[in-house]
């Protein structure tokens, strides 16, 4: 079966920068990744290049970054209060910390700590950045009217309801 709309995918994958520094790995995760196709649920350019692939296809996909988490926007870092910060608990550079934003909450990565103030980046911590994933296609199958409705795929790997 080929990979196309509303197929669930199960896959295992491998990611690093274009380097080839390891960012990670499903395996590490402990299970592959799981994703209804064609709903907007992987990377563009990841998703993209599995259309047509079948169980057992092995491949290497580079995704640039306009394809990937996007490029990076300069001024989303910002200055923000501390009590901006939805339970911040022990501040240092490189955590990720949700901020309440007029647009709701966002998570941001921490860059700088001050004593009243922590300066937050808000792009993706991948931004920017060419991703390089090998992929072993594991399962390929049609999704439940369920997953359909919903517009994801459930179950280990995929969207878990409780």
């Amino acid at each position: 079966m080929e990979i196309a709309r509303n197929k669930v995918v199960t896959f295992h994958y491998v990611l690093t920068d274009e380097n080839g520094e390891r960012i990670e790995s499903s395996e590490e995760k402990g299970r592959p990744a799981a994703y209804l196709h064609g709903r907007n649920n992987l990377l563009p350019g990841l998703e993209a290049e599995l259309q047509g692939k079948r169980a057992g296809d092995q491949l290497k996909v580079t995704v640039p970054p306009e394809l990937g988490y996007g490029l990076r926007i300069d001024d989303a870092v910002k200055r923000v209060p501390i009590k901006h910060l939805v339970r911040p608990g022990k501040l240092s550079v490189g955590k990720v910390v949700t901020v309440n934003t007029t647009a709701g909450p966002r998570p941001a990565t921490v860059t700088k700590v001050g004593r009243f103030n922590v300066d937050v980046d808000f792009n993706h911590p991948l931004a920017g950045k060419t991703l390089v994933f090998d992929v072993k296609i594991l399962d390929v199958r049609d999704a439940t009217d369920e997953e359909i409705a919903h517009g994801h795929a459930h179950g280990p790997g995929g969207h878990e309801h409780a």
